[in-house]
């Protein structure tokens, strides 16, 4: 790793001492050699931490973009805040060590066969599971729901929530498994997410958060 941070200094320097025609060549080909060497230097070195952060970063996009698209005159950042939140403490850690358990449970293979088995163990267990939470601290959380009305809204909701969720993240998942390496899995995820964040939060949004909006 210090070898790797090393030449990425050393590349910015020369980037420093460039001048007239020496810029224009950089932007064209040093500079992308640069990123390219950054990120994975970020996605191996500081994985958990560059995942949280992404996560929570989308997340809080997410929630601003569905207040938006839900015609909210004036946005409620304290909302984008806590959703944030949820996507700094828990998605972005939870997404990071998911899939260091899944390269153990599984060969690091991307035949189909082994694709197959990890999408299908991930659309049974994670996927269910965080959907159900998340739903669980929008109506706690950011709406301020009873128990009661957390349990309707629940049953009401969740398996449409779900049965759509089974119709959009299994071709996630198969892209990302087959295609992206471990350390860009969650950062390919998030991305994902913003649009399902987005779907979810407007199916959670309750009728007074509308009207407040």
């Amino acid at each position: 790793m210090l070898l790797h941070l090393l030449n990425f200094s050393f590349d910015v320097e020369r980037a420093r001492n460039c001048h007239g025609d020496d810029i224009s060549k950089m932007r064209d080909t040093d500079i992308t050699v640069m990123v390219m060497r950054c990120l994975p230097i970020i996605g191996k070195h500081f994985g958990m931490w560059n995942n949280s952060i992404t996560a929570g970063v989308l997340a809080g996009c997410s929630d601003l973009f569905a207040q938006k698209l839900a015609g909210a005159k004036v946005l409620q950042f304290k909302r984008a805040i806590l959703i944030a939140l949820y996507g700094l403490l828990y998605g972005g850690p939870f997404g990071h060590f998911f899939h260091k358990l899944m390269d153990r449970l599984f060969p690091p293979r991307r035949d189909k066969a082994t694709v197959a088995k990890k999408v299908l163990v991930e659309q049974l267990s994670s996927g269910p599971w965080n959907n159900f939470f998340f739903m669980c601290y929008i109506a706690l959380v950011i709406e301020g729901r009873s128990w009661t009305s957390l349990k309707n809204k629940l049953k009401s909701d969740y398996p449409l929530v779900q049965l759509n969720a089974w119709k959009v993240w299994p071709l996630v998942g198969y892209i990302n498994y087959t295609y992206m390496p471990i350390h860009l899995r969650v950062l390919f995820h998030n991305l994902a997410a913003v649009c399902w964040g987005t779907f979810l939060i407007l199916k959670s949004r309750s009728p007074a958060v509308k009207k407040s909006a």
